[in-house]
């Protein structure tokens, strides 16, 4: 069985990483296919498992718009196979006479069998890739009639209908997919920063602050750690997916901010802590921390102080970690954090840009907690 994600494009790593990151953790055995930009296709997954996984990814991905249920996918060697059998104008504008355009679409669409994707409502829509030349419209039309005509009591429903079709052409292929479930787009609109109830300026956007915690590859129940956690917002996320939450920030305002925000969301598993992060020492080590250090902490020091204070905060985060654990951090692009790492418990293993504007790209590193030589020899003289 398959599922066909529409991703996000505004971020070009991003989703695709963020979606790995989930599968993993979440033991979704899946092989992944990008048939082009904006899309995943995740093959072979288990039938017993296909409605369990179905919803793990509606639940945790931020970067998606939809998750379908391919139902029906027909696949070419190149865009001239397509506009053959779509009898669409071809790459030179020359439009093959020899059938009336879409028949055999049409055709197969009428020989699929819906009964069972079917409720009492439907809409069907187009989403088009690669400059495909089409009238998605009046296709959307003729499709709607086939299904009316071979299933006479379903109604057409354009807002909210029971069942939502989905069609999607790329250069070289076609899939119908069922959205069987639907993404909570709405919590990333209720969740933006201004809108809870403690604010402050610069807080991280919600997509952003939940792809970093699917990053870090936390699960429900595990605890997740935010040692510089402003208003709270990449708590929130963590909450979201069913993680204990362990905040500290050196302001009383945001400490208290944040467990406003908290309590707003509804959660009851979290802490929240009003102290300096090089002095954090937590009585059990946490399975993952997610953080957005203040760009002040770099830039207000400068030169090579900043990177120590990076290093002293990075190496107490360090000693509140389980082996193994990840941490996911946002950094501004002019600090060296290779640099700052080597001396560290920490391994590098992923990182993406996201330009912010002329002069600022932000980093997300995704880092491993490690065991290193010096640190266990010297454990062992004590």
């Amino acid at each position: 069985m398959e599922l066909i994600i529409i991703q996000s494009q505004e971020h070009e790593t991003l989703p695709h990483a963020e979606l790995k990151a989930v599968m993993e953790c979440e033991n979704v055995k899946g092989d992944t296919y990008i048939p082009t930009k904006g899309l995943t296709i995740i093959k072979n997954l288990n039938k017993e498992c296909f409605d369990e996984n179905y919803k793990i990814l509606n639940k945790r991905l931020a970067y998606a718009h939809e998750i379908n249920e391919i139902i029906f996918k027909k696949e070419f060697k190149n865009s001239k196979d397509l506009n053959e059998y779509l009898k669409i104008k071809d790459n030179e504008g020359q439009k093959n006479k020899q059938n009336k355009p879409l028949n055999d679409l049409y055709d197969e669409f009428k020989k699929i069998d819906l009964k069972s994707y079917l409720k009492e409502s439907f809409a069907i829509r187009i989403k088009k890739y690669d400059k495909i030349n089409l009238d998605t419209l009046k296709i959307e039309k003729k499709l709607g009639a086939i299904i009316k005509n071979n299933y006479p009591n379903v109604k057409v429903k354009l807002e909210n209908p029971k069942t939502f079709i989905r069609i999607i052409i790329t250069e070289k292929s076609i899939y119908i997919g069922y959205m069987k479930y639907k993404l909570n787009k709405k919590h990333f609109q209720e969740m933006k920063p201004h809108k809870r109830p403690f604010f402050y300026p610069g807080s991280m956007n919600p997509k952003l602050a939940r792809a970093m915690v699917n990053l870090s590859k936390i699960k429900e129940g595990e605890t997740l750690l935010d040692p510089f956690c402003g208003t709270g917002g990449i708590l929130i996320e963590g909450g979201m997916i069913g993680a204990k939450l362990i905040g500290s920030d050196i302001s009383w305002k945001m400490k208290n901010g944040t467990g406003i925000n908290l309590n707003h969301c509804g959660f009851s598993h979290w802490t929240t802590h009003h102290l300096d992060v090089r002095e954090l020492k937590l009585y059990d080590k946490v399975d993952a921390v997610v953080t957005d250090p203040p760009y002040g902490i770099s830039t207000s020091t400068g030169g090579e102080k900043s990177e120590i204070i990076f290093k002293e905060f990075l190496d107490s985060i360090s000693k509140n970690m389980k082996k193994n654990a990840l941490l996911c951090m946002a950094s501004p692009h002019y600090l060296n954090l290779d640099e700052i790492l080597k001396d560290l418990d920490f391994k590098l293993i992923d990182r993406h840009e996201i330009k912010m504007h002329k002069s600022l790209t932000r980093i997300i590193s995704v880092i491993v907690k490690i065991e290193s030589e010096n640190r266990i020899e010297n454990e062992n003289k004590i």
